[in-house]
């Protein structure tokens, strides 16, 4: 997808309140703006980072800025959690995953579980169904190896639950990671941070839940799906 109109290049002063941020522009404006990611944001929060804003000129919003792209061990990350399920369509309407490609349908936001909904459902008259949850990925604490997740999540636990529920069942389920960085060569479970997620996956795999990582190309005026990447399972073996 390509950033239009330009995203605004600034200097990160700090992100508060989760959802919010200070920012001084290139002409020396201060302004506040509204952070599209509720998360940790580990590692991308440092006071005078340059970052990058998309700017929306109506009436209805808030703030005129909101954060989009954040400079941080020396590349460009994503952070913005509105746009993995975007990239996760394109990486499987362009092929980019085989074991997702060549399906008739995909609806995006159905209900399955309890009171859960899946990110994408894939459909075919030939080759059946799959239920894709798409997670956002932007955590990184060696190089080249990101991690997932950045913070405990129990909502994130009980999804791979349900989508072992379902493999149960006799249906196909399938985790997304959507890395939004171009600096790693595998994804890493981050089951130090979060125990019970560690322990929900490696039981959601043992299930036969898929799991399937795309890292992203970025630079300031577009991010896109560029490549599968490993999914290292082997310190999960212990939980």
């Amino acid at each position: 997808m390509i950033f239009s109109p330009p995203l605004v290049p600034a200097r990160l002063l700090r992100r508060y309140k989760r959802f919010l941020f200070d920012a001084i522009l290139e002409d020396g404006r201060e302004i506040t703006g509204f952070c599209p990611n509720t998360g940790s944001m580990r590692g991308l929060t440092a006071p005078g980072s340059r970052i990058w804003l998309s700017r929306h000129d109506v009436t209805s919003r808030k703030y005129a800025h909101a954060l989009e792209l954040v400079e941080a061990d020396g590349t460009v990350v994503g952070v913005n959690t509105a746009l993995p399920n975007r990239l996760a369509e394109e990486a499987i309407l362009s092929g980019l995953v085989p074991q997702l490609a060549g399906f008739s349908s995909l609806k995006r936001e159905q209900r399955y579980g309890r009171n859960s909904r899946i990110d994408i459902l894939l459909e075919d008259e030939s080759k059946g169904s799959v239920h894709v949850e798409v997670k956002n990925v932007h955590f990184i604490r060696e190089p080249g190896l990101a991690e997932f997740p950045d913070s405990v999540t129990t909502r994130g636990a009980k999804h791979l639950d349900e989508m072992g529920d379902l493999v149960d069942a006799g249906k196909r389920a399938a985790m997304l990671f959507i890395i939004q960085r171009s600096d790693c060569d595998q994804l890493r479970i981050c089951a130090d941070l979060d125990p019970g997620y560690g322990r929900a996956f490696a039981r959601a795999i043992a299930r036969g839940v898929e799991a399937y990582a795309v890292r992203c190309r970025i630079d300031p005026g577009k991010i896109e799906p560029e490549r599968l990447i490993r999914i290292d399972e082997d310190g999960l073996r212990a939980l």
